[in-house]
């Protein structure tokens, strides 16, 4: 069986590929060695080296000058190929050009965003960047699955800010009530009295009890009952619409829902906190033009809400 005799890369000084390929593109050594930027006897001294490695000629005297042999013949568009995949890897990260970019996207967000973000984010990626796709996910684990890679992006409600990850704020919301529009007990008004008397359906995306609601309340010695704990924003106002409950919602969420569902909205007869959304991903992708280009159209969807 014919042995491939093979020459560890890491023995070979690259550049002499550098010169074999000006050697066997001119076939004169003066005007290779112009074009490497050597002296004329580097050049020389690095053609016997060449020969050595192949253990061929390579450039052989004819009348008409140096001719190629078989083997160099052979060579040259496997040099021109492999130094010019070299230089593609050092020069500077190519441009990311979102008219024809043909990728997909993953982005994790909990269903309120989403409810909130997918319209204005998908007419934004279908007007600047056609043949981009998005797959967008609802992880309790956000930060693991960026962590990972599995993950592009992540939009998070603020709060303590993840380790090791990076983050940019968006926009802000608050919190309103929502009952059906023909609640028996609701009217124009809501009293701190009649909301701790009504069933609340308490939306807790992580499944952990406890909210900013609950929080505010037992400051005050106050306590609601929550009737039923869902773990989806969208399942809240089809059990609003068919029961006398009540939820307290994010106020950009409840009036889309407003907009399909028979519900009134109210203030909440307590001051709670605004809450804001940031944005979060690892920083190995701080640098990519491709990511560049998300965070940015997601951070403008974002500020334009």
């Amino acid at each position: 069986m014919h042995m491939v005799h093979s020459t560890p890369l890491a023995s070979i000084d690259l550049n002499l590929l550098v010169v074999l390929r000006a050697l066997l593109s001119e076939r004169h050594v003066t005007r290779a060695a112009t074009r490497v930027g050597l002296s004329q006897s580097a050049t020389s001294h690095a053609l016997s080296r060449l020969r050595e490695l192949y253990a061929d000629p390579l450039l052989v005297r004819s009348a008409s000058g140096l001719q190629l042999t078989p083997r160099a013949v052979r060579l040259l568009p496997t040099l021109e190929r492999g130094l010019s995949d070299l230089q593609s890897a050092i020069n500077s990260e190519p441009v990311f050009e979102p008219q024809t970019a043909r990728q997909t996207f993953s982005i994790g967000m909990a269903d309120y965003a989403q409810a909130v973000l997918m319209g204005p984010l998908l007419r934004s990626v279908a007007g600047s960047a056609p043949h981009v796709d998005l797959s967008v996910v609802t992880f309790p684990n956000l930060n693991e699955l960026i962590e990972s890679g599995s993950l592009d992006l992540g939009l998070v409600v603020g709060g303590t800010e993840p380790r090791g990850l990076s983050v940019r704020r968006t926009f802000e919301d608050d919190f309103v009530c929502m009952v059906r529009r023909d609640h028996p007990k609701v009217k124009k008004k809501l009293s701190l009295e009649q909301y701790l008397e009504l069933r609340h359906v308490v939306v807790a995306p992580t499944g952990t009890p406890g909210s900013v609601v609950d929080t505010e309340l037992a400051r005050r010695g106050l306590e609601r009952r929550v009737a039923l704990r869902v773990s989806s924003f969208l399942t809240a106002p089809v059990v609003v619409c068919e029961t006398d409950f009540i939820s307290t919602m994010p106020r950009r969420l409840a009036r889309q829902l407003a907009q399909i569902y028979p519900l009134r909205l109210l203030p909440p007869p307590l001051p709670l906190p605004h809450f804001s959304f940031m944005l979060i991903w690892h920083p190995r992708l701080a640098h990519d033009p491709a990511q560049h280009w998300l965070r940015d159209v997601v951070s403008q969807v974002c500020s334009s809400l």
